[in-house]
């Protein structure tokens, strides 16, 4: 029994390790939403939750997005809140967690949510509060810009090093704050400050200086008009992928040949890849909205925030992490097995030392690179603002290919314009036109 407990320590963690199949579950939710097949989607993400209690939270921002399709706009943003304030209390580190999570892999931690995922969480809840009654739309596009802070304040090292310094802005948040300030006819200067960080943030959008000039003027809307504000959640967003890393792998390789000619014991060859998350852009060739009033082509959405790139760009600051933290966990499991061997007395060519060898062979092999991730992600964030005469206007919301080109068909939309007061629709398009229902506060 002495001899035996090593090895049923091995056979436990080999069990426990395993989650990147959360990649093809998230593939049929994907498939399926981006077709429109809404039902479908919903019926997979609920079976998911109750299936894979590790991947919840994920999923339930997935369900989010479908409930915004569906136009169950509070439904969303119940979702929203909860994952929001779970991924708040996982920043709490727990020893036991990182512990195991270094004898398994990344996918046997609770998980906590990328950078990235954080902060677009609190931009889909104005977005979803906006479109009900607004009234806690402005707090959300706040917390949006007081997360991103707070996440890069704290990356610092002992170094004084901080691959986060350099993360990209979500441009939305100002935006947001600025038509909501300029709504209320008074606070012209607060909305002028968060159309220029609008700009300093996302240069390439180009309304951008007409509204910092409107806004500076102290001009909302003519007598008798309102503001139409669309909200375009466009393409196929980012996801995470399984992939190998080939450098780190046979750096491993090495030190494992090294610490066997030096100590006389062998180690589990290294056979298996060490495997890593990679975010993955294939926005699809949807490239936003064409919006028609009556027999006029009003205008066409503009990217407030790319979402994809975002994803991405905030990944690859962090992947050193996530190799060296991949590597550690290989070098761990190695020195395990040596220790093992090296306290049990086994010699080098025996049997029992190549049981050892060929378990941790299996150890190594079940780990898997944690693909959670919310999937269901747009690749663009757009807007567009009309000013029309109070009253009712019917909207021809039409997909466009990134050259201009329709995609699917137009759908209508109505609303009622306001005197002097917005009006908001969000719409979300992929390759197979609108997906489900826009969206609107109007009455």
């Amino acid at each position: 029994m002495p001899r035996s407990a090593p090895l049923l320590s091995l056979a436990a963690a080999i069990l426990a390790s395993g989650c990147a199949a959360h990649a093809s579950r998230l593939h049929a939710v994907r498939t399926a939403f981006h077709a429109g097949n809404l039902a479908e989607a919903d019926g997979l993400l609920g079976r998911h939750i109750d299936d894979h209690p590790g991947e919840g939270d994920v999923l339930r921002l997935d369900r989010a997005m479908v409930a915004l399709a569906d136009d169950r706009p509070a439904d969303a943003e119940r979702l929203l809140r909860t994952v929001r304030d779970n991924f708040d209390r996982l920043e709490e580190e727990s020893p036991a967690e990182n512990a195991w999570m270094m004898a398994t892999d990344d996918g046997q931690k609770a998980y906590p949510g990328e950078d990235y995922e954080k902060v677009l969480v609190r931009a889909m809840l104005a977005l979803a509060n906006l479109v009900q009654d607004g009234d806690d739309a402005e707090a959300y596009s706040l917390q949006v810009s007081d997360k991103q802070r707070r996440i890069v304040a704290t990356a610092t090292d002992e170094q004084g090093r901080n691959p986060k310094a350099a993360y990209q802005q979500v441009a939305l948040a100002p935006y947001l704050r600025g038509i909501l300030r300029e709504e209320t006819h008074r606070h012209y200067d607060d909305a002028a400050r968060s159309f220029s960080q609008v700009l300093e943030w996302q240069p390439e959008f180009r309304p951008g200086p007409w509204h910092v000039a409107r806004a500076t003027h102290g001009h909302h809307s003519e007598k008798g008009n309102g503001v139409v504000h669309v909200f375009a959640l466009v393409g196929h967003g980012p996801f995470k992928a399984e992939v190998v890393e080939m450098p780190s792998t046979a750096s491993v390789l090495v030190a494992g040949e090294i610490v066997s000619a030096g100590f006389g014991q062998t180690l589990p060859p290294t056979v298996a890849p060490i495997k890593v998350p990679r975010v993955i852009a294939l926005p699809g060739s949807v490239g936003g909205l064409q919006v028609g009033v009556g027999d006029w082509a009003a205008g066409r959405t503009e990217t407030i925030t790319n979402v994809s790139q975002m994803a991405v760009r905030q990944h690859e600051a962090i992947l050193p992490q996530t190799v060296g933290r991949a590597v550690a966990r290989r070098s761990l499991k190695k020195a395990m097995i040596f220790g093992a061997k090296q306290g049990l007395g086994l010699q080098k060519t025996g049997l029992p030392a190549l049981a050892f060898d060929v378990a941790g062979v299996a150890w190594e092999a079940s780990e898997n690179a944690d693909t959670r991730c919310w999937g269901l992600l747009p690749d663009t964030i757009q807007v567009l603002r009309l000013e029309l005469p109070a009253g009712e206007h019917t909207l021809a919301l039409q997909p466009i290919d990134r050259g201009g080109r329709p995609l699917g068909d137009a759908v209508p939309r109505t609303v009622t314009v306001l005197d002097g007061r917005n009006t908001y629709v969000l719409a979300q398009a992929t390759d197979a036109g609108i997906v489900g229902t826009p969206l609107t506060n109007s009455p």
